[in-house]
């Protein structure tokens, strides 16, 4: 029974955050202030986050206790389970064995709501009355919606416009929890405004969004912003999956050679391949770590690493990333969560030194993947999720080639039950493959800021 499905008692749960900065070989290169482009400090980021927050995201210390109402909310959904996806495989004919961390289980139906709820209870303790942020595809938008009603806090969604009018369930999971939820760009915000003007149909994207909400933070002194990926405090509360992971490898006597997450903005995939990062550099293991990205949006594998701005607006602090440029506009694929012109500093700068590899995949790919997987499994996934199965596929196919067993973790990070209009559009042969033109990317990077690394 236990090499079908791993489940730790509440016991077993990890009472702290990983920290990765502790360990890493070379030091993170450092935010810069916008607008004087010198490293920015604490008091620089104070107008946007409280400032339990920031003191966790300059933090040297390699682990950080996880506060006790904290604990009791995880227990909602955590431990989540571990799972031999055995009709996977066989659906694959691989020799690999293969496993998924499932993250759908929490009442959000995703990873989110690990850093969500910690967001939430630290602004509550530091007085804060309302939190603003931004969503992609919904999933952020409705764990921080879900997280702010547990702490009695108000909420508002900037929500991409072209995902809002893809998803309305989201929209509607969010307003169930308390949230406003605005299709951005919007007219309540000077950057929204500005887009608007320039594009009136302007589709949206992370960027955009992110812009509205710190703008809507920074000029309200009651509220704080709520970001969902890319710094690091949000991907080391999201390190409960990876050490999780590690303690159920370890009651089945398993270890995966490969580890292959969806990545975004990073917060599922640097959650789940952090601590197995730590195990390779600490303790000689050999674990293959695997991102993988849209075709369409390709941050990791065909972006330039490089300081650019978090936001379109130019109003973030400038983070070394990979980036695709902040005034990029990604096409409105429906992995909504993976359309973000940047990537986490941290995870950008392991996969520029070669501790993390990087794939993008075609859509059509991914949707075929996903249904392989649902059909075996009986799980649907969420779109960006998808990505992750199709890389899973990929890796199960060259162990196949190779007549070589190996055993692959899938990080599958959320479901896809209200994803459903995509595996609709699917059907109905509405979903064409996307390949970004370079001159697209060369237009948006050609407005970096020369700064140097």
């Amino acid at each position: 029974m236990a090499d079908q499905k791993v489940i730790l008692s509440e016991s077993e749960m990890p009472k702290q955050w990983y920290n990765i900065v502790a360990d890493m070989p070379n030091p993170p290169s450092p935010p810069l202030h916008p607008g004087t482009g010198e490293p920015a400090g604490p008091d620089d980021l104070a107008p946007l986050f409280c400032m339990d927050l920031i003191l966790q995201e300059v933090s040297q210390d390699p682990y950080i206790d996880i506060p006790d109402v904290v604990m009791d909310l995880y227990k909602m959904w955590r431990p989540s389970p571990l799972i031999r996806a055995k009709r996977f495989e066989e659906a694959l004919g691989t020799p690999a064995r293969i496993y998924y961390k499932y993250e759908g289980v929490s009442p959000a139906g995703s990873h989110k709501l690990n850093t969500a709820v910690p967001q939430a209870y630290y602004n509550k303790q530091a007085g804060v009355k309302r939190i603003a942020t931004e969503t992609g595809a919904g999933q952020w938008g409705s764990a921080v919606s879900m997280a702010c009603s547990f702490f009695d806090l108000e909420c508002t969604v900037y929500m991409v416009k072209v995902s809002y009018r893809q998803k309305p369930y989201r929209r509607v999971v969010m307003e169930t929890f308390g949230a406003t939820v605005h299709p951005s760009p919007t007219d309540l915000t000077n950057s929204g405004r500005g887009i608007l003007a320039a594009d009136p149909e302007s589709p949206g994207s992370l960027g955009i969004a992110i812009s509205e909400a710190s703008e809507d933070a920074a000029t309200h002194d009651d509220t704080k912003y709520a970001l969902g990926s890319v710094l690091n405090h949000v991907l080391m509360h999201q390190t409960v999956i990876g050490e999780e992971s590690l303690k159920q490898f370890e009651l089945i006597g398993e270890y995966p050679d490969v580890v292959v997450g969806c990545c975004g903005g990073g917060s599922n995939f640097g959650g789940l391949a952090f601590p197995f990062l730590r195990e390779n550099w600490k303790k000689g293991k050999d674990t293959s770590l695997l991102a993988t990205e849209p075709a369409s949006c390709p941050t990791l594998t065909r972006g330039h690493y490089a300081y650019d701005f978090g936001d379109t607006a130019m109003t973030s602090p400038l983070f070394m990333m990979y980036t695709l440029g902040h005034s990029f506009v990604p096409a409105g694929i429906h992995a909504g969560g993976l359309r973000y012109h940047g990537d986490s500093p941290i995870l950008s700068q392991f996969v520029a030194e070669g501790y993390i590899e990087a794939e993008a995949y075609q859509q059509l790919g991914v949707f075929e993947a996903a249904e392989i997987f649902a059909k075996a499994e009986g799980i649907i996934p969420a779109p960006e999720s998808a990505h992750a199965v199709k890389g899973v596929v990929e890796e199960a196919q060259k162990a196949k080639d190779e007549g070589k067993e190996k055993t692959i973790l899938l990080g599958l990070s959320g479901h896809g039950l209200m994803d459903l209009s995509a595996y609709d559009d699917y059907h109905q042969g509405n979903l064409t493959d996307h390949e970004l033109p370079q001159a697209e990317i060369e237009r948006a990077l050609a407005e970096l800021l020369p700064v140097g690394a």
